[in-house]
């Protein structure tokens, strides 16, 4: 059992539904940055927002400071003598993401050259490993671009998970896992895919870098409940 995984359907119930695939994708991924992978993530309008917000909150320091192991602080230290402590103090530990809707020029001339519906694909296909996972979002499960993404990707051999509405659309049988919160309007979708990718999200920070450990295990359960509640996680 995932503890973030928990609290999240403790504060909202009726994501129990989605338990075994909230599971099951904390596995791969936990899986995949273990084995030095990376997390591609790509989605539109809202959901390209979304694939940002996620890339935000792991390659950083989320819930937990993530300071640098003292043997990498040593290194920046003999490095550059009188700025490694600076450096080793201003960098945190990251779990590596890439949002593939950030890069403007390349999608611009991609769409422009070839065609809009493979413009993830081929951000999957030049920076894709058999390590990584990808994680597509689409509130219907049937964006033309999201869905050519994990075909690439699974040609690739890529892990995947699809984070859609509770039909799934044609990424419920393409990839490995699918989230399927259940609603059905795309902006009631949206408001779960929050909470949810929030929870990988913890998920994964405790794993590689623990998570503060405040005086008991219902405080800590109470802490994260107001804090998804009230947005805190941004």
């Amino acid at each position: 059992m995932t503890q973030a995984i928990e609290d999240l359907i403790k504060t909202y119930p009726d994501l129990e539904v989605c338990r075994q695939d909230l599971e099951e994708s904390c596995a791969i991924l936990k899986n995949s940055i273990r084995s030095k992978g990376k997390l591609l993530i790509c989605g539109n309008g809202g959901s390209a927002g979304d694939s940002e917000h996620i890339v935000g909150e792991l390659m950083k320091g989320f819930i937990s400071k993530r300071p640098l192991p003292e043997e990498m602080r040593q290194r920046f230290r003999d490095a550059f003598p009188e700025e490694g402590d600076f450096l080793a103090d201003h960098l945190q530990g990251a779990i590596p993401a890439i949002s593939l809707v950030s890069h403007s020029a390349l999608i611009t001339a991609f769409i422009n050259d070839v065609t809009a519906e493979t413009v993830y694909a081929q951000q999957v296909y030049g920076y894709g490993q058999e390590t990584d996972t990808l994680l597509a979002i689409s509130t219907s499960g049937n964006s033309a671009n999201v869905v050519r993404a994990v075909q690439v990707a699974k040609v690739l051999g890529l892990a995947t998970i699809g984070l859609t509405g509770r039909k799934g659309g044609k990424l419920l049988d393409l990839c490995d896992v699918t989230i399927r919160v259940p609603r059905e309007l795309t902006h009631h979708i949206q408001e779960l895919h929050l909470p949810v990718y929030h929870a990988l999200c913890i998920a994964l920070e405790d794993e590689f870098f623990g998570s503060p450990k405040p005086k008991n295990a219902a405080e800590s359960r109470l802490q994260q409940k107001n804090k998804i509640r009230n947005g805190l996680y941004s």
